[in-house]
Order: C-alpha cells, then sequence, then structure tokens
C-alpha cells in the first residue's frame, strides 16, 4: 500500500509533462496547418503508383536488353 501514492504522483507528473508539452507545441504552431493533411491524402496513391510503374519499367527495360543480347547472339 505505500507504493500506490507514489505510482499516482508519478502518474500525475507523466500527465502533466504530456500536458505542458502539447501547450508548448500548440503555441509554437504545431497543429496551424489544417489544410495540408487532407491534400496529402489525395496525392498519396499517385506517388506509390508512379514508384511501382517506374520499378516495372525498368524490370521491362532490363529484360528486353537482355532478350536484345541473346537474339542477336544467335
Amino acid at each position: 500500500m505505500g507504493v500506490m501514492p507514489i505510482i499516482i504522483l508519478l502518474s500525475l507528473v507523466v500527465a502533466g509533462g504530456f500536458a505542458i508539452a502539447f501547450v508548448v507545441a500548440a503555441q509554437h504552431g504545431q497543429y496551424d496547418d489544417t489544410q495540408t493533411p487532407s491534400m496529402r491524402m489525395l496525392f498519396d496513391d499517385e506517388t506509390a503508383q508512379t514508384a511501382v510503374s517506374s520499378k516495372n519499367v525498368a524490370k521491362n527495360e532490363e529484360k528486353s536488353i537482355i532478350n536484345h543480347n541473346l537474339h542477336g547472339r544467335v
């Protein structure tokens, strides 16, 4: 039972630390940008598709070069 006051005090200190960190972040403009996250959602798929398509193009080019070299030798 002697540990309970220490745990309660420790939890209040941790909660206070998080509250202070939130207030400091809010005052320094951490949460001011409300438009970019909603716009970022629209463009995530395009960047992923571009990366996948560029990988596919690179694989196709390698295959065509290899096949072309083999065909030229036969």
